[in-house]
This record gives C-alpha cells, sequence and structure tokens, in this order.
C-alpha cells in the first residue's frame, strides 16, 4: 500500500489490533503514520514502543489521517462519526467502518454525502497477515478501490462484494473463525484421548489444518475431491467420517452458520 498515507484506528479493540499488528509486520509502512485510539489506551501501550501513536483523542486522530479505520462497536458508530464530523474532509480521506450491521445508509445520515465510504470486514488473522476481508463502498472510485484494497492486502487477502452479503461474509469471515478454532479444539481433544499429550495433539492438528486449507487454495479443489483421496474401502477414515455424519456433524456447522446470520439480521 502507499506507504505516505496516514491511517487512524478509532476504537483499537481486538479486530482493530490485528490490523495494527499486521501493517507494523509490513516493512515499508512507518509505525508514526498509525494513530490508534481507545477510552483506555492502556493495553495499547506497547504499540507506543514501536513508534504508534497511541491515545484516546478521536478528533487528533481522525484530524490527521487520510483513511479512518472506526474499529467501534456498532452501537458507538454515530456517535463517533458525530464526535468527528467537524474535523473530516471528504475531498481527502476515506472513512473504513468494521462494524457490523451498520449500513453506508445509516453511515451517511452523519456524514457529508460525497464522503468516500466504505464498510470492510477482516477477522482477527490479520495478526499474522492471514485474514480474508471483504469490502463493499461507495462514492469510491478506482483509486480509493485499489488503496483499500491493498491495506487489507497487505493484512492477508482481500475481495470486493455487494453490500447485502457483508452480514454474511460477517458470518463466513470472521465468525468462521471461532467455528474452525472449536472443531480444532475438539480434534485435539479426541487426539488426547487416543493417547496423546495436549502439546502433540495440537502440533498434528495444527498442521493438518493449515495443510488442508492450503491444500485447497494452492490446488484450487473442493472438499469432496481431497476427501476422496483419503478415503479407502473399508478404512478407518470413511468410518470416522460417516459416525461424525451420523452424529449431525456438517447438520450442526450449517445450522450454527445460520444461527449467526439470524442473530445479526435481527439485531
Amino acid at each position: 500500500m502507499n506507504t505516505s498515507q496516514k491511517i487512524a484506528i478509532i476504537g483499537c479493540g481486538n479486530l482493530g489490533t490485528s490490523i495494527a499488528n499486521g501493517l507494523l509486520d509490513q516493512k515499508s509502512f512507518h509505525p508514526q503514520h498509525l494513530h490508534v485510539t481507545k477510552r483506555n489506551p492502556a493495553n495499547l501501550l506497547y504499540l507506543q514502543d514501536k513508534g504508534v501513536r497511541v491515545h484516546n483523542d478521536n478528533l487528533i486522530a481522525a484530524q490527521e489521517s487520510d483513511i479512518i479505520i472506526l474499529g467501534v462497536k456498532p452501537y458507538n458508530v454515530t456517535a463517533i462519526l458525530k464526535q468527528i464530523k467537524p474535523v473530516l474532509d471528504p475531498k481527502r480521506q476515506i472513512i473504513i467502518s468494521l462494524a457490523t450491521g451498520i449500513t453506508l445508509e445509516q453511515m451517511y445520515t452523519e456524514l457529508d454525502p460525497t464522503t468516500i465510504l466504505y464498510r470492510a470486514m477482516p477477522n482477527i488473522a490479520a495478526d499474522i497477515n492471514e485474514s480474508i476481508t471483504c469490502i463493499c463502498g461507495r462514492n469510491n472510485e478506482l483509486k480509493s478501490d485499489e488503496l483499500v484494497k491493498s491495506l487489507f492486502d497487505s493484512i492477508g487477502f482481500s475481495i470486493t462484494i455487494d453490500e447485502n452479503l457483508m452480514e454474511a461474509a460477517t458470518v463466513l469471515g470472521a465468525c468462521g473463525i471461532a467455528y474452525v478454532l472449536r472443531f480444532m479444539r475438539a480434534m485435539i481433544q479426541g487426539g488426547i484421548q487416543i493417547g496423546f499429550d495436549a502439546k502433540t495433539a495440537s502440533q498434528i492438528v495444527n498442521q493438518t489444518v493449515k495443510g488442508a486449507a492450503e491444500l485447497m487454495i494452492q490446488k484450487e479443489m473442493h472438499p469432496e475431491e481431497a476427501i476422496d483421496k483419503v478415503t479407502t474401502p473399508k478404512g478407518c477414515t470413511i468410518v470416522g467420517l460417516n459416525e461424525m455424519e451420523h452424529q449431525g456433524f456438517s447438520s450442526a456447522m450449517v445450522r450454527g452458520v445460520l444461527a449467526s446470520y439470524e442473530k445479526i439480521a435481527k439485531d
């Protein structure tokens, strides 16, 4: 991304911190170009040691930045936009909201209608530059699209989607990390039960999951195609898979995805 751009992360919670850490991992990124704010920034002071400007003054952070990332909770978005509106300059700034369920239309009620505004949904793997980020925008142009995409590409991989899919993207890409981690935890527990110590079971499961994901990405395979390669007639793999299906594994996963989506839609 353009290393001259100054960035503010307002309301720097877990997701904002992951983005900050990901940006700081980029050798071309200048830490002094990053503001992070929080009502009580005590747990962010380690970033200050790296050159980041850490404080609780949202007005200063917004005024001095070219890209303003709103990391606050959805119910605080309107209040923060009202607060920083006096120092915003739609001719030079881009605003990006990470809030679930707050539409572009809702945010424009507090913004100049010419403001370049985006919604983005990364996940906590931004911390290690492995996030998948879904993006949509309004008043956007090729230059701003490239800038925002390069920002999130620097912490993983980004794709542009229609706004009506942003809540679905939250479930699949952000909540989805927790689903995978819960699956991994269960797999580790099974490994312990069949004889491994917790550390060894974790090492095996972590690399197995990483290998499975990379196989799908690099080979562009459908999961069932890869499954067919490891299920032999009367073998132990198919017995385990069938038992999981008998216990409702796939159904539980789909129902979990739908439950998370319904929760966002209801709120």
